[in-house]
């Protein structure tokens, strides 16, 4: 592995939560030249583009636990499902703004290279 392979694998971390990496500059961004600023942006590009299906198998996942809810009778396990529904739509919320977050850094780029 090349040594700017390297340091761009560095620029992101595995979240648990999300089951995905996600971005972590070492650096502020305007400290980083330009060529370094794409190389993040084309990565964090092939990552975010995951996250629709990721968020459609979520979605999945959901429905079944509400399918599950509908029919439980146990109150103590109505209130673990119900948790656990709000565990997956967090996700789904996170998930959403990390896929906004593309937009975010491309306008930095395209406003410090003018």
């Amino acid at each position: 592995m090349r040594t700017d392979d390297t340091w761009l694998e560095r620029q992101f971390h595995y979240c648990d939560k999300l089951g995905m990496a996600l971005p972590r500059l070492e650096s502020d961004w305007e400290e980083l030249g330009r060529e370094r600023q794409i190389a993040i942006l084309a990565r964090w590009e092939t990552i975010r583009g995951t996250i629709p299906d990721r968020i459609m198998r979520l979605e999945a996942v959901i429905r079944i636990k509400q399918q599950q809810l509908f029919e439980e009778e146990d109150f103590v396990r109505s209130c673990e499902i119900n948790g656990r529904i709000a565990e997956l739509a967090s996700q789904i919320n996170d998930l959403n703004i990390w896929f906004r977050a593309r937009q975010e850094l491309e306008g930095d780029v395209k406003s410090h290279s003018g």
